[in-house]
């Protein structure tokens, strides 16, 4: 079967970002059309006329619809597009010319019904923006998780860089309404209903984060809050490694107070740990001012996702709160009425 592919992207008041994307898209190398599917998500920063810009260079439609969520105009983008294949990206990315290429060939190579995708930081991007995403995706931080290492067991892919076939759409029924976690959500219900979901190693997109420090911080307390309320709805896919930003943060506070009393070691280990992240990612991103930004980030990812996460394990596990209760923050209105979301 030939795959069709249409892109999926919802967008909420970046216009900008889209121009960018679309742009990236009009350099890819693949031979075959594709389609581009743009769902405004109730915004109020339009970005039909950027659209409209791009008509006639590349197959597109946009639609507009009110304001719920990604994962719920991820799912509106797939019901209208005309692929059998969908490509989900977020609006803040932006594509290598090789990106349909390598993921074509790999499909071919290996078809699988859900693939996510690695990201990089472009030579453009900001040194904050480089930082965050050293952070975000090396070995000594996430441990490779989002995409970095050759071989992950049952990959999570994330939807900022995400393949979804028709038919895994169709029985899955696409993105539930919590947000962040809905793409780790989705992608444990297809394993459940017998979907692999894999890492294609080289799907590699540039993610341009428009964020500073104060936003950083509370989108990994996000992802700290979500990752017990998917362990609950998916029972056997918690794992220890989600506790080690816990055990990071609280070691930290350990180490603090030992070091008052005289105590130096345990506080060495974590300087020594900090001038590893600071050296490797200056070296990687040639820049001595990188290398201290990304010790800055790594400390806020480690701290903000360890609190996210004991609060919520205390909240579900101690306190018997549900989810939609103790973290309205995390659910769209209209979805807070199903406490079984």
């Amino acid at each position: 079967m030939q795959l069709n592919y249409s892109f999926v992207i919802p967008v909420y008041n970046r216009p900008d970002e889209i121009r960018e994307l679309l742009s990236s898209m009009l350099d890819l190398k693949f031979s075959r059309a594709f389609e581009v599917v743009i769902i405004e998500d109730g915004s109020t920063l339009s970005s039909e006329e950027i659209v409209k810009e791009f008509q006639g260079l590349l197959q597109i439609s946009y639609y507009f619809k009110p304001n719920s969520g990604p994962g719920d105009s991820r799912n509106y983008g797939m019901r209208k597009a005309q692929g059998n294949y969908f490509l989900i990206l977020d609006s803040d990315v932006i594509l290598p010319e090789n990106y349909l290429e390598e993921v074509d060939s790999f499909l071919a190579a290996r078809f699988c019904d859900c693939f996510g995708g690695p990201d990089a930081a472009h030579n453009s991007f900001t040194p904050l923006q480089k930082a965050i995403n050293y952070s975000m995706t090396s070995l000594f931080t996430t441990g490779g998780i989002r995409g970095k290492e050759q071989a992950v067991d049952k990959f999570q892919p994330r939807s900022f860089n995400m393949g979804l076939s028709k038919k895994a759409f169709e029985a899955s029924g696409g993105f539930g309404l919590i947000h962040p976690g809905e793409d780790p959500d989705l992608s444990l219900r297809l394993q459940k209903l017998g979907f692999d979901t894999v890492l294609i190693p080289k799907a590699v997109v540039f993610h341009k984060r428009r964020i500073d420090w104060n936003k950083f911080y509370i989108q990994v307390n996000k992802f700290g809050m979500v990752r017990p309320i998917l362990n609950d709805w998916h029972p056997g896919s918690g794992k220890l490694t989600y506790w080690f930003p816990t055990l990071f943060s609280l070691g930290l506070i350990l180490a603090l107070l030992l070091t008052i009393v005289g105590n130096t070691l345990l506080i060495g280990c974590y300087i020594f740990y900090f001038v590893v992240i600071g050296i490797d990612a200056g070296i990687k991103n040639k820049s001595l001012y990188i290398g201290f930004a990304a010790i800055m980030a790594t400390f806020i990812q480690f701290l903000g996702y360890g609190y996210g996460f004991l609060n919520s394990v205390w909240k579900l596990k101690v306190q018997k709160a549900k989810p939609q209760e103790a973290f309205p923050q995390l659910f769209f209105e209209h979805a807070r009425q199903d406490q079984n979301i």
